[in-house]
């Protein structure tokens, strides 16, 4: 394989990819989500500067994703924590867990996502959405929300799905050095919210040295929403660069 061959490849194995050179268009993508208020200080220990928190929210999110461009179907299910940036509000995507290896790939090579193994499911039982993530033979997470109990205003469904996202790109050197350290910022595109609604959530989280989501307790849950959308996500672009200590 010639050199210009070689650098047209965007992973490895060179002849069998780990995944597909494609922008994953999402349809069908449905998300249960429950805003919980957790330890101050456990957030400020997780949290890496230069971001900022307000209020000490987690958003457990578990998403089933009907339909995948490059992957097929598979079910994430994680923590993102509400922040501002130089005074824009997003979210920092603290913990992913999917059960699909090639979106995984993507997901922190291409970009920045903290994805990781695990097993999510999405799910409805005896009248009550019911998200859950497992890892290994082990439960992390425990997720229900009364179905279908209150529509969503689909423009407070589209600003919940919407918000910037800000995410840590850290590759390291082959001394164990960082080689890339940054901030990153991407953000959904092309939403298309087909359904939205609301209602009652309880969230349980269980201890997990691998999977450490209960080390953000849940104190109260805020809010929970159950939406279904079709969606693009945008390439991530840097914001801060950490070995040079100054904003991109």
């Amino acid at each position: 394989m010639r050199i210009n061959d070689v650098r047209q490849r965007v992973t490895t194995p060179l002849t069998s990819p780990a995944f597909p050179p494609v922008v994953p268009k999402f349809t069908d993508r449905e998300y249960l989500n429950i805003v919980y208020r957790t330890d101050p200080e456990a957030l400020r220990a997780v949290v890496p500067e230069p971001l900022e928190i307000d209020e000490p929210l987690v958003r457990f999110e578990v998403m089933k994703m009907g339909d995948v461009s490059g992957y097929g179907p598979y079910t994430e299910a994680g923590q993102a924590i509400p922040v501002t940036f130089d005074g824009e509000r997003g979210e920092y995507l603290h913990a992913m867990h999917l059960d699909n290896f090639p979106a995984t790939a993507s997901g922190r090579e291409v970009s920045a996502y903290p994805k990781t193994v695990g097993a999510p499911r999405l799910y409805v039982d005896s009248g009550a959405l019911v998200g859950t993530l497992d890892y290994g033979t082990l439960r992390v997470a425990t997720a229900t929300m009364g179905y279908k109990h209150h529509e969503l205003d689909p423009r407070t469904a589209e600003e919940q799905i919407t918000v910037p996202t800000f995410m840590l790109k850290t590759i390291p050197g082959y001394d164990g050095t960082p080689r890339v350290q940054e901030l990153v910022r991407t953000e959904i595109t092309d939403l298309v919210v087909k359904a939205a609604y609301t209602g009652p959530a309880r969230l349980q989280l269980f201890q997990h040295v691998l999977a450490p989501l209960a080390d953000l307790p849940v104190l109260e849950v805020v809010a929970a929403s159950h939406i279904l959308t079709d969606l693009t996500l945008a390439p991530v672009k840097p914001v801060f660069d950490y070995l040079k200590g100054a904003r991109s």
